[in-house]
């Protein structure tokens, strides 16, 4: 057989070891294994898959990953998503639908110190859809709220999702998490123009909060100030060069850690929870990078990207018609996968390929980044939507996969606004290399 034989098989046994339920890393590192035992000999095979773990993730850029889920997990402990959710309430709950408002901006605030999307909308299934249920509104519409909401967390930087692509494809890590900051606002937006316009039709799917004072406004404030640092410090220093997205990782932290221990919210037990799960979560998503780095390295000895690129080229269709298809075949991987799993399966191959097409690769990761949300919501395998299910048994999962679709229609419509308009999404990063 053929290199790209290998190659083809490799692939189709990874999708099928995944639909069967095995883990990602072992997995991919199972195929990877096998595919370079089978095209450069078993002494070869183990030399190479045993450099992999230590040659790719002792690099320093990847210690931005641990860090930035640390930000969230101290975020969380301390009880800043509270003040968070206390602030957006307070300032938009009079609106028409409000008081979901209030949950997207509030979900969005802590996307930007969270970077996980499960964990957001994990977070606020117990803070917010207590609250909105007890507003009146529908159960299939506060749920589904509570985990669009969620899905903020893998577009606005720091963003977990982005650091594995930048790995997966060799992009700038910093750029795409600068590139992440714009379309993440407008998508916090778009969501919160669809929530208004369907409580505008029809108020009767949920009460206002009732007005808040001047002074119960402004006094809610302070309590999104450490968020606003961690945005600052994040963004600032990536901006302006003067620090690496590792080291605004570890600012970020630290700023969050300080403000948690001056205002007496962060406990000894809460920072013990932190560590333990930051450290949990660091060895899950560096086993898959493993993994998925072995099967990488198949993959280009086999030739798959390359042969795929010249089988687009020599048919000659559009760019465009290529990035249509690609955006259709997410939408349906994001129905069956999660987001690590759909990356896995396709960057290998499609990313060179969009490359070679003349597609920004930055630009392209947020498209593909967007379409990992969609699948968050995707029946009938919208993580999002398990997660508040998980913490709210009492909700049937079909209601919330009912509620979810105005989220799923909103996200397309961001979509094609940065298909559009791709300067929305590059606009920061060249202004920082022009810099």
């Amino acid at each position: 057989m053929e290199p790209i034989d290998y190659g083809i098989i490799g692939m189709i046994a990874l999708a099928v070891m995944i639909a069967l339920g095995v883990r990602i890393f072992v997995a991919s590192g199972i195929v990877g294994f096998c595919g370079l035992w089978a095209l450069k000999g078993f002494d070869r095979a183990v030399g190479i898959a045993g450099h992999i773990p230590y040659s790719d993730t002792t690099n320093y850029a990847l210690s931005v990953l641990p860090l930035f889920i640390l930000i969230g997990h101290l975020a969380h402990h301390a009880g800043i998503v509270h003040g968070a959710y206390r602030c957006a309430r307070a300032w938009l709950g009079w609106l028409p639908g409000g008081l979901g408002v209030a949950t997207v901006f509030a979900a969005a605030g802590f996307a930007a110190v969270s970077g996980a999307s499960t964990a957001t909308a994990a977070v606020f299934a117990r803070i917010a859809l207590p609250e909105l249920l007890r507003h009146k509104y529908h159960p299939s519409i506060a749920s589904a709220l509570v985990a669009a909401g969620g899905t903020l967390a893998s577009l606005i930087p720091p963003s977990a999702i982005m650091v594995v692509y930048g790995i997966i494809t060799e992009t700038s890590i910093g750029g795409l998490l600068l590139a992440g900051f714009i379309p993440g606002a407008i998508s916090a937006l778009v969501y919160s123009g669809a929530i208004l316009v369907r409580f505008m039709v029809n108020p009767s799917l949920g009460a206002p909060s009732g007005g808040a004072t001047w002074h119960e406004r402004i006094t809610t404030l302070p309590e999104i100030v450490p968020i606003v640092f961690v945005i600052g410090a994040v963004l600032g220093g990536m901006y302006t060069g003067w620090a690496t997205p590792t080291e605004v990782g570890a600012l970020g932290a630290f700023i969050i850690f300080v403000m948690a221990l001056a205002r007496g919210m962060l406990t000894g037990k809460g920072l013990m929870h932190s560590l333990v799960d930051t450290a949990k979560l660091s060895v899950m998503i560096f086993s898959i990078i493993w993994g998925v780095l072995i099967f990488v390295r198949f993959l280009a000895f086999a030739g798959v990207s390359g042969a795929f690129s010249a089988w687009i080229a020599a048919i000659g269709v559009s760019p465009y018609l290529v990035l249509l298809f690609v955006i259709a075949l997410y939408i349906v991987l994001g129905m069956f996968m999660d987001g690590i799993g759909m990356l896995l399966l396709t960057l290998p191959v499609i990313s060179p390929v969009m490359t070679s097409l003349g597609f920004d690769p930055i630009w392209f990761g947020i498209i593909v980044v967007k379409m990992v949300e969609v699948g968050l919501l995707t029946p009938p395998v919208g993580l999002n939507c398990y997660v508040v299910a998980g913490v709210r048994p009492d909700i049937p999962l079909q209601q919330i996969f009912r509620g979810v679709w105005p989220f799923v229609i909103a996200d397309l419509l961001c979509v094609a606004l940065f298909v559009a308009f791709p300067g929305i999404v590059t606009f920061l990063p060249r202004l920082v290399m022009a810099g």
